[in-house]
């Protein structure tokens, strides 16, 4: 249930400025993982605020404008296909929620990191599993993060219209791996990613 339990327990124990992250992105098979960090006004309330995964399109927009006028912080940064392609989607999103932690306007001095898995980072922090549909802020962030993508996908299409990115947001659907068959791949997509359907 999403509530202030978890930012308040660091807050309590002196924390000043806690910030959420989360990514968005780590399992299509094109293009960049995008991650934010968001810090709300102490027990904000933002009505419907959720995880990104669990509203509309039409929700996730109206509540993206909302957290953007109200945050007290908030940065949302990006790893690239070649990172991705370079490393492995893991690290490529934690490198990308470092640099949306480090850009953020107030520097941080907790972060509580959606997942499970709190690798490199050098501020004082916490994982939480599940985390978006916990911790206000973690919530934040995924809205941000997923909006930021999606948008992004809209570009992808125009670019490469053949794909269907604007339809399945870079997932592994049956239709984008039919076009990757078809066309090859474009210099959007992860070859990592594509070993299983490239054989």
């Amino acid at each position: 249930m999403l509530n202030w339990d978890i930012e308040n327990e660091y807050y309590a124990k002196g924390y000043t400025a806690v910030a959420g992250l989360d990514e968005a992105g780590r399992g299509p098979l094109a293009g960049e993982v995008y991650a934010a960090a968001v810090i709300l006004p102490k027990g904000l309330v933002i009505e419907g605020l959720d995880d990104s995964k669990k509203l509309t399109e039409k929700k996730r927009l109206v509540l993206r404008d909302e957290i953007i006028a109200k945050a007290e912080a908030y940065c949302i940064a990006s790893s690239s296909v070649e990172e991705i392609d370079k490393t492995d989607i893991l690290s490529a999103s934690l490198h990308a929620m470092r640099r949306a932690a480090e850009g953020l306007g107030i520097k941080p001095d907790f972060l509580l990191i959606d997942g499970n898995i709190k690798r490199g980072f050098t501020t004082d922090c916490a994982t939480v599993v599940g985390g978006d549909a916990k911790s206000p802020s973690i919530a934040a962030a995924s809205i941000l993060a997923k909006v930021t993508r999606d948008e992004k996908c809209a570009e992808y299409d125009a670019l490469y219209p053949q794909y269907g990115f604007l339809r399945h947001k870079g997932y592994g659907t049956k239709e984008h791996r039919d076009a990757i068959l078809k066309y090859g791949p474009c210099p959007l997509h992860r070859k990592l990613f594509l070993r299983k359907i490239l054989k």
